[in-house]
């Protein structure tokens, strides 16, 4: 199994929609619409297109060349600029298959190697164990717990606060 990160662009159009039509939003923000429509497809690959680069990367997760997820690192503002939030999804087809933690690797390397960052932090869900696994089979530390800090479908959860440094 061969996992590529490609960039998003406008000609992964389709396939935006459809994994964003068709991923487990269990633990996933509120911001990517529901229903994912063309007009919101056409928002974020602009979006994309003025910052991959420049102060984050975005990439389409690719297994044998099927896009099957996405991943990205996003660089803060303000006294945060120097930090970054890594933030991925996976069709539930290609999870506990090593999927992730094989992107993760690669878009951390990236983004220390491209972006001007010290480390990245990752923010997840308190029940999400399989996205912690990523972070921790990546080198992210336990950095701390923010308790009842995320609202998802009616249900409070601690988010848990991971860090790497660059090297």
């Amino acid at each position: 199994m061969e996992v590529t990160l490609i960039k998003w662009n406008k000609s992964l159009k389709d396939e935006l929609i459809r994994i964003c039509n068709s991923v487990d939003r269990s633990y996933l923000s509120e911001r990517i619409p529901d229903p994912y429509t063309s007009e919101s497809a056409d928002w974020w690959l602009g979006m994309v297109a003025e910052h991959d680069g420049v102060d984050g990367l975005f990439r389409a997760v690719a297994v044998n060349g099927e896009v099957v997820g996405t991943i990205s690192v996003e660089q803060k503002g303000d006294v945060f600029c120097k930090d970054a939030e890594i933030g991925f999804f996976l069709l539930t087809e290609y999870w506990s298959k090593g999927v992730m933690t094989e992107a993760a690797r690669q878009i951390c390397e990236m983004a220390f190697d491209e972006l001007d960052i010290i480390r990245i932090t990752g923010l997840v869900y308190s029940p999400n164990r399989a996205s912690q696994r990523v972070l921790e089979k990546n080198g992210f530390e336990t950095e701390g717990r923010q308790k009842n800090a995320i609202f998802k479908n009616g249900s409070v959860y601690d988010a848990c606060l991971y860090g790497k440094l660059k090297k």
